[in-house]
């Protein structure tokens, strides 16, 4: 945690096209632990004001969600030249944060700032991989790994509201019981053996967990990865891929307008995200020591 510092900074210039957020509530991920470490920023780049996520007040005072990616084309996410925020440009870790214009979604009166913050990352990644990348119908099963992280508990409550039979798993027994609660069907140890092969599984975790994810498999199933929070993944098993004619799919993040069918997806279901831990931004140190320790359930939001 040496390189994080809290202090002042000047305001931001508004190129053309964009538009200044006033930020009412910011949400932690991965990636600016990652950061944080020295992965994926170039040293040039430093300092740079840390966060992805973000909800707040245009200009205007308009209630806005911040999509977090900033790219060009049709589907941003496939812009080879695309960034996150906090990448390239100054994140939402601050009271001001400027962004494309294009990035700003109107929140809905129902879901809190601090609901709101947990959107455009970890449940924006989750939506895709549910609905965009898992190609399985409602009704099918689905094992989630790692049931604490923000977006295996988003693909647990997204996939229990869009129909799914939800499967998930956890080292901590405490974890599994509130994945219940999250509305999981049936939850099992890290590595258990399940009572049938699943149709998709959610990867997340990496190199812990993917050769259950491989073995959990029905033949034709899919593993849909956004991530690998325990490490890169080992040995790929290639003859269990192409014998069981599995596919192993990739994911990232979502787009502009995924971001905002999401919000009405949770808008009109009730689903709203889970929420660990609220911290004043002036207590940032703590909540990223939090993620660093891993016993999370659910999303850590800082607010202004």
């Amino acid at each position: 945690m040496s390189g994080l510092s809290l202090g002042e900074h000047p305001d931001p210039q508004v190129p053309e096209g964009w538009a200044t957020v006033t930020v009412k509530a910011a949400s932690l991920n991965h990636h600016d632990l990652w950061t944080l470490r020295g992965v994926g920023i170039q040293q040039e780049r430093l300092p740079i004001i840390l966060g992805c996520d973000a909800a707040g007040l245009d200009e205007k005072g308009n209630e806005v969600v911040v999509h977090a990616v900033i790219g060009d084309g049709a589907d941003e996410t496939l812009d080879p030249r695309r960034s996150l925020l906090s990448e390239i440009h100054d994140g939402t870790f601050a009271e001001r944060v400027v962004v494309p214009r294009r990035n700003l979604v109107p929140k809905p009166a129902s879901i809190s700032f601090e609901q709101a913050a947990c959107m455009p990352t970890a449940w924006l990644t989750a939506y895709k991989m549910l609905f965009d990348k898992a190609g399985v119908e409602p009704g099918s099963t689905i094992l989630v790994q790692g049931a604490g992280g923000g977006v295996a508990t988003a693909l647990i409550a997204l996939g229990r509201a869009g129909g799914y039979r939800i499967w998930a798993t956890s080292r901590s027994e405490a974890k599994r019981d509130r994945a219940l609660t999250l509305g999981a069907d049936a939850v099992f140890e890290t590595g258990a053996r399940l009572p049938e092969r699943v149709d998709a599984v959610m990867e997340t975790v990496g190199q812990a967990t993917w050769e259950h994810s491989l073995k959990s498999l029905r033949p034709g199933g899919r593993i849909v990865v956004s991530g690998a929070t325990s490490g890169l993944a080992p040995s790929a098993d290639l003859a269990r891929v192409f014998f069981l004619q599995l596919s192993v799919v990739g994911s990232t993040m979502g787009n502009r307008d995924q971001l905002e069918r999401l919000l009405r997806f949770c808008e009109q279901t009730g689903v709203r995200p889970t929420i660990d831990t609220v911290l004043p931004m002036t207590s940032a140190t703590d909540g990223f020591a939090l993620m660093e320790e891993g016993d999370v359930f659910g999303k850590i939001v800082f607010t202004l």
